[in-house]
């Protein structure tokens, strides 16, 4: 009996030791999220632009918002937006739904990569972690958030995905079919993705030495020879980007309440 005590009481302290270091780590590191929401809406066949369409009620950028704002671990959020949106961003979803963190609008580029590039560019040499999350993932959570930047502090480089469900085939010039892949080591890519600062700025600046256009950011830090780690994300973290998308979110809003 008392053994058993013992181990329980052991085990105890483990745990107790383990969220020491977790808060330390949270509480010593500070952390800045860049959402890019400045994309257009070309396969949503309407005016409005994905960003601002309202799920329930509430525009789908302040739902994504929100998740960072409520996360302890975020002390500071970069949102980039189309040039022309950036006031009606700051009058009709940041200050209306009280995004405090929000310390800078900034105007998007060309491409997503160029977006996220000038959100590097505004941050301070005292940011340790950097997380970057599309501004059109609603469904993320504040454990991944939390996730994802404690890897990043042990592992330099982080990013979140689920493992793909149907068989994936390469196939030829010609639509000829050349390849069945392993399925088994196959990951779709989501957001968030999560950098030591140093790592994801340095990414950046040679993407752009060599002129070089990644679909995600950390393609672009797999390109300097740093490792990133894939960490399980969730099915319904979907990226809005088709009428289709705003069906299942609307589900999943439901779902949810």
């Amino acid at each position: 009996m008392h053994l058993v005590s013992g181990r329980f009481a052991k085990l105890s302290v483990m745990v107790r030791v383990a969220i020491r270091k977790e808060t330390i780590v949270s509480v010593l590191m500070k952390t800045a999220a860049i959402i890019p929401a400045a994309g257009s809406s070309k396969r949503m066949q309407n005016n409005i632009s994905k960003q601002y369409l309202l799920l329930d009620g509430i525009p789908v950028l302040a739902r994504t918002l929100g998740v960072f704002q409520r996360s302890p671990e975020i002390d500071e959020i970069f949102l980039i937006v189309p040039k022309r949106d950036v006031e009606f961003v700051r009058n009709g979803i940041v200050d209306r739904y009280g995004m405090s963190k929000v310390s800078k609008i900034l105007a998007g580029g060309k491409e997503r990569q160029d977006s996220v590039r000038n959100g590097i560019n505004a941050l301070g040499n005292d940011h340790d972690i950097v997380v970057i999350h599309d501004g059109v993932r609603p469904f993320i959570s504040q454990e991944l958030v939390h996730t994802a930047i404690l890897e990043a502090s042990r592992a330099q480089a982080v990013t979140v995905g689920v493992p793909v469900k149907d068989t994936v085939k390469s196939i030829d010039r010609h639509g000829i079919v050349a390849e069945t892949l392993n399925r088994k080591h196959l990951w779709l890519t989501q957001t968030p993705q999560a950098f030591e600062r140093d790592i994801i700025r340095k990414a950046y600046e040679a993407a752009y030495r060599d002129n070089y256009y990644g679909t995600d950011d950390a393609s672009l830090v797999e390109r300097i020879g740093v490792k990133v780690m894939m960490i399980r994300g969730s099915y319904d973290n979907i990226k809005i980007t088709t009428q289709d998308d705003i069906m299942l979110a609307e589900i999943l809003i439901r779902r949810l309440k």
